[in-house]
Formats: C-alpha cells, sequence, structure tokens
C-alpha cells in the first residue's frame, strides 16, 4: 500500500514539475483587473448567442417551428467554436496578408496558457473573438428559418465563416486591408453586422418565400420570449461594446454609457415613429428599437461622445422601423426576423455616423493624425462596400455548394407540417 501511494505521490509531482511557469517576464503588463474584466465581458457575449439570439429569433417564428431555430443556433454555435479553435482565430489575428492571417496558430499552438494580449491572457482573447464569430454565424439564421434544411446551415456555415467572417474580421480587426486605410469599426458593424444581414438576404433571395407567404398571416407566436431574448441582448451587448476595450479604462466607460444611451434613444424613436404612423406602440416595436440602437451604435461606442451616441440611437429608431417596414417591401423578400432592416440598415448608418460624431468638435475623441471627417466618411463608405460585395459573393457560393451537396430547402410537404416535427422529430408545446 505504501509502495502504492509512494508511485501515486511520484506521478503527482512529476506532473507538477512539468507544468508551465505561471511567472511573467520583467516588464510585463499582466494586469487581475483587467483579466476578471474580460472574463466576465467574454461570458456576456456568449449568453447573447445562446439563449438570447435563440430566444428572441424564437418568439417571432410560428410554434411549428421554434425548436428547429434553437437547434439551428445551438449547433452551428458549437460548430463556429470548433472552427475557430481549429484555424478561424489564426487565420484572423495570425501573421498574413491584407485579407487572411496566416497559419501559426492553429489549433492554437504557439499560445501558451500564460501568453498575454496586452494586460490579460491571450486565451481569454481566443475566446472572446471567438464569441463575435458565434453570433455573426447565428444571426444569419434569422432570415433562413422555417424552410432551410438543417445540414445546409452548417454546411453553409463552415464555408461562409472562412471566406467571409474571418476575412472581414482580419481587414478591420487584425491589422488587414481595411485597418491599414483606417476604417472605424469598435466592436462589429460591417464584421458583424452588415456581414451577416447580407448573407441572410443573399440566403433569404436564393431559398425563396416561404410557402403561403403574402396569403397567410405569419405572426410570432410568443412575444414575451422575443422580450426575453431582447433583454439577454441588451445585457449581454455591454460585454460586446465595453469588452472591446480589452481593458478596464475610459474607452470602456465610454462605450458603456454610449450603448446605453443610444439604445434608449432608439427604442424611444422606433416606439414613437410607431406611434404615430400605425397608431399603437407595440412590444415588439420596442424590442427591434432596441435591437437597432445597439447595432448602430456598435461601430461608434469608443470614439463619439455621448450627444453623439444619442442622436446614433435617435436616427437608427427610425432607420430600422423604415427598413422592415418600407425597404423590406421594395427588396420583395422573406427575410423571416429582418436581420437586413434592422442589422444591415442601422449597421450600415452607424458606420456611416461614426465618421461624423468621432470629430472631437462633435463631442467625439477626434480622428487620427492626418484623417479629416471627409476623408473618414470616404473609409467608412469603401469598408461598407468591401462588405457589402465580399459577404453577398462569398454567401452566394456558400448557399450554392450547400444546396448541390444536399439541397437548401426542405419540401413544400415538411415546412407546412413544422421543421420542428419533420426535422427534428420533436414538438414545443402539447
Amino acid at each position: 500500500m505504501k509502495k502504492k501511494l509512494l508511485s501515486i505521490t511520484s506521478i503527482i509531482a512529476g506532473i507538477i514539475s512539468s507544468a508551465p511557469s505561471f511567472a511573467f517576464a520583467a516588464g510585463s503588463t499582466f494586469d487581475k483587473a483587467d483579466t476578471v474584466f474580460m472574463l466576465v465581458n467574454t461570458v456576456l457575449v456568449l449568453f447573447m448567442t445562446i439563449p438570447g439570439i435563440a430566444l428572441f429569433y424564437g418568439g417571432l417564428l410560428r410554434r411549428k417551428n421554434v425548436l428547429s431555430l434553437m437547434s439551428q443556433v445551438i449547433v452551428s454555435f458549437s460548430l463556429i467554436c470548433v472552427l475557430w479553435v481549429v484555424y478561424g482565430y489564426s487565420m484572423t489575428f495570425g501573421t498574413g496578408n491584407r485579407f487572411w492571417g496566416g497559419f501559426e496558430q492553429v489549433m492554437l499552438k504557439n499560445i501558451s496558457i500564460t501568453d498575454l494580449n496586452g494586460s490579460f491572457y491571450q486565451l481569454i482573447h481566443v475566446v472572446f473573438q471567438g464569441a463575435f464569430a458565434c453570433i455573426t454565424v447565428a444571426l444569419v439564421v434569422g432570415a433562413l428559418c422555417e424552410r432551410v434544411r438543417f445540414s445546409a446551415l452548417l454546411i453553409f456555415s463552415v464555408l461562409w465563416l472562412t471566406a467571409s467572417y474571418i476575412p472581414m474580421a482580419h481587414m478591420v480587426w487584425g491589422g488587414g486591408w481595411l485597418a491599414q486605410d483606417g476604417a472605424l469599426d469598435f466592436a462589429g458593424g460591417t464584421v458583424v453586422h452588415i456581414n451577416a444581414a447580407v448573407a441572410g438576404l443573399v440566403g433569404a433571395y436564393l431559398l425563396g418565400r416561404r410557402s403561403g407567404f403574402g396569403k397567410e398571416a405569419f405572426k410570432p407566436h410568443n412575444l414575451p420570449m422575443t422580450f426575453i431574448g431582447t433583454a439577454i441582448l441588451y445585457i449581454g451587448w455591454f460585454g460586446f461594446n465595453v469588452g472591446s476595450a480589452d481593458a478596464v479604462n475610459a474607452i470602456a466607460a465610454l462605450a458603456l454609457i454610449n450603448t446605453m444611451a443610444a439604445t434608449a434613444g432608439a427604442v424611444l424613436s422606433w416606439v414613437f415613429s410607431e406611434w404615430l404612423f400605425r397608431d399603437k406602440p407595440s412590444l415588439l416595436g420596442a424590442c427591434s428599437g432596441c435591437i437597432a440602437g445597439l447595432v448602430a451604435i456598435t461601430p461608434a461606442a469608443a470614439t463619439v461622445g455621448i450627444g453623439g451616441a444619442l442622436i446614433i440611437g435617435l436616427i437608427a429608431g427610425v432607420a430600422g422601423l423604415w427598413g422592415v417596414v418600407v425597404l423590406k417591401r421594395w427588396l420583395r423578400v422573406d427575410d423571416v426576423c429582418d436581420v437586413f432592416g434592422v442589422h444591415g440598415v442601422c449597421g450600415i448608418v452607424g458606420c456611416l455616423l461614426t465618421s461624423i460624431f468621432t470629430a472631437s468638435a462633435l463631442g467625439g475623441t477626434g480622428f487620427p493624425e492626418g484623417m479629416t471627417m471627409l476623408r473618414q466618411i470616404g473609409v467608412q463608405i469603401i469598408s461598407i462596400l468591401v462588405c457589402i460585395v465580399w459577404s453577398a459573393v462569398a454567401a452566394y457560393l456558400s448557399f450554392k455548394i450547400a444546396d448541390l451537396v444536399v439541397g437548401l430547402r426542405i419540401s413544400v410537404e415538411s415546412e407546412r407540417e413544422g421543421l420542428d416535427i419533420t426535422s427534428h422529430g420533436e414538438s414545443a408545446y402539447n
């Protein structure tokens, strides 16, 4: 018995002695407060997708499709998590060219558990940025639900993440083309919202309208569920924007108050506009206005003043309402959860207004040296156009490949019965 205990003890001692050291080199900027700050914000962003997106979108669908949407969200989320660790992070933030990063950190090799990103552990940065990738793909689902084939969605997710999200994130946040040109996108106006919205729009066109669209009333089956999802997204979005400061500093504080002010302004402008033109203020309008304000302030949160943030929010509420009521009719598209009307329109509005309200004369932090407002507007327009074209082409090819491999759309019979039963063998309600 003593020999066994000695053997076990020696094994444990060997493991301990071979574990990596947690000592940091001289001059290290490691900060415990920043590390805890980023841990909390990372969890908040993960919380936005599951359950935030799942509940928000799920409540907007018909009751026969709510479980299919939730399945699509959680499985695509898990798929992107795996791909992000395998190659996504490396190709986004690794050393590469103007469009893609490198492969030196595939499977996170060459990243030790003591490596730092600024003042916190780099592995936290991996998860934080991975959460952005996950929610971007989940946003696309909202435009495709109620008629997309589950296997086709997963194939699309792999292809589009690789062909669109990763290069856009590298170009804006990884030191690539748009970052070198001076594009301002603090937390994802182009990378997340316009990127996802364009992909969703392309997918909605390729899938076609749902059976009975325009003839039957497709009403949300559970608005309290949508409200809960909205509340989760609102709270989680503080992690989204504030966490992008990467430290407990003045930029984080500015992003915090700007996110609060812009979102509140957007809720009010959407609700009062709806009240004025459609006679009644709705809960769905308030929820949609909340998302519109969050989307619009995302690229601007760290550079505009509080007054500028409030104006951005007020404009976003009206722009989002126009996007889901007027623009959607013009486009003649069945975008189920209004991904393009809210995320696309308000993402574009936010990116453009960032280039105006960042000016120090308007209360912002000011432009980089040598940059003027007019030049910044030009840079923002270029970044928006690049994102739209890049995402559209990548989405079209990804959807077409998925269609060739497994077929993009389910049968009319399966659609009428509902995806919960036909695709997953489950029912949300008895």
